[in-house]
């Protein structure tokens, strides 16, 4: 078989392999399982093929995520820096009362809006609180009592399948 059948046609020709040579009844037996161990040898090959790239993909997740976490915490140092400075640079302003400018840039100290600090929420008057509730099932005593036959509205049990690669 060509290298650029896929898992699927391979799949789908050992089905219909499979089908057609048992249906045949003066067939010999060695007739058959020669035909279908040429056509598993090739799904085999596709199927381990197939994993490996798999394996490579997921390096490239961990590799990524690598990265992006190595960014991340260049970013946040980055932008902690700069706040440092940003900071530092206002109270320098403050301190001295000068506004330095340039063609490209001017700079001042401004007030920000008012906003609220909360010291003691406890201390505060009930018409100043809101009371948020969630609400979310509880998976695990859900499942448990499924297991053992109990029978809740709106839950099932579900299992699903996954490919282990070793």
């Amino acid at each position: 078989m060509p290298a650029s059948f896929t898992l699927y046609e391979l799949s789908a020709d050992y089905r219909r392999a499979l089908d057609e040579l048992t249906a045949i009844e003066d067939l010999p037996e060695e007739a058959i399982a020669d035909t279908l161990e040429g056509l598993q040898g090739a799904f085999e090959d596709k199927a381990l093929n197939v994993a490996r790239y798999i394996r490579n993909l997921e390096a490239e997740v961990v590799a990524i995520d690598d990265a992006r976490k190595r960014m991340e915490a260049r970013a946040k140092s980055t932008a902690n820096q700069a706040k440092r400075l940003k900071d530092y640079l206002r109270l320098e302003l403050e301190r001295t009362g000068i506004k330095p400018k340039a063609a490209d840039l001017a700079l001042s100290v401004q007030r920000n809006p008012p906003s609220v600090r909360i010291d003691d929420e406890a201390r505060l008057p009930a018409d100043y609180l809101e009371t948020v509730t969630t609400t979310r099932a509880r998976k695990k005593e859900i499942l448990e009592a499924l297991k053992v036959g109990q029978i809740i509205p709106g839950a099932a049990i579900s299992q699903s399948t996954r490919l282990v690669i070793r």
